[in-house]
């Protein structure tokens, strides 16, 4: 019997220790049941204790992915992790404009867990400009959020100060993830414009959380893609990516990678 799934689409860059990235898009997507394709922006020499080298593509090429992807399939949401320069910002947001994506989730990857820069500083404001304000959705953590509002977060009543900012910039929704840096631990701030709604969660204390911030985006914009409202699909990913970190795999000699499949050694 042939079925179908809801098609969802990563544009970021290529992590060769397989958890971050592409990579951790691909499996997230999969594992939250839609068909994930993907455009590589960047490739990384990387594993779970640092970023070695980086070569973006051309943006041609970019360009030719993204062209590829939208004359054959029904694309029903679209992610963009690392984008790397400013010319591949604007080479992204450029060919998505026209293709008026509905559930574009920005997770704007600004620097490795091992301190490897993955935007350049004239990147940062192209993203601001052009790629927020087609997005449903922003995803910035801590660190990423305090860069883009210029304030220091550490503290729910801050954070809704930088949503407010960060909003500002074009979204239409703005996702501060908290993790472990703010004094509300393993909580997250959604801000709409208007209204803030706060996702709490169980903070699980382990140093194998690598590609924690790309799996939760794409967690997103798969349920995005399924049907789910911003606010349900958020908490769809919130809860996946929590038992994703509880059973954390202790692989390589750094900071593990999440556990896309957690469930299936369940069976």
């Amino acid at each position: 019997m042939t079925t179908t799934l809801k098609q969802v689409l990563t544009i970021a860059g290529s992590d060769s220790g397989g958890g971050a990235g592409i990579q951790a898009d691909i499996k997230a997507m999969s594992a939250n049941g839609v068909f994930a394709m993907s455009v590589i922006t960047a490739i990384t020499a990387q594993n779970t204790e640092e970023v070695t080298d980086v070569f973006e593509l051309p943006p041609s090429v970019i360009a030719a992915q993204i062209d590829a992807v939208f004359d054959d399939f029904e694309v029903a949401a679209v992610k963009t992790g690392m984008l790397s320069s400013a010319t591949i910002v604007e080479t992204v947001a450029k060919m998505l404009k026209p293709q008026e994506v509905v559930n574009l989730v920005v997770d704007p990857v600004m620097i490795s867990k091992s301190g490897h820069t993955l935007l350049k500083p004239d990147a940062i404001e192209a993203v601001k400009k052009q790629l927020f304000p087609l997005a449903l959705l922003v995803t910035p953590n801590v660190h990423e959020a305090q860069q883009l509002s210029g304030i220091r977060i550490t503290s729910l009543a801050e954070a809704r100060r930088a949503a407010k900012v960060i909003h500002g910039f074009g979204c239409q929704h703005v996702l501060i993830k908290g993790g472990h840096l703010i004094a509300e631990r393993a909580t997250d701030l959604l801000y709409d414009g208007r209204f803030f709604h706060v996702y709490k969660g169980e903070f699980i204390e382990t140093p194998h959380t690598h590609g924690t911030g790309c799996t939760y985006a794409s967690a997103i914009a798969a349920h995005l893609a399924r049907g789910s409202s911003i606010v349900d699909a958020i908490q769809s990913a919130k809860t996946y990516v929590t038992e994703a970190i509880r059973h954390s795999l202790a692989i390589g000699h750094g900071s593990g990678p999440t556990n896309h499949f957690y469930f299936l050694a369940e069976r």
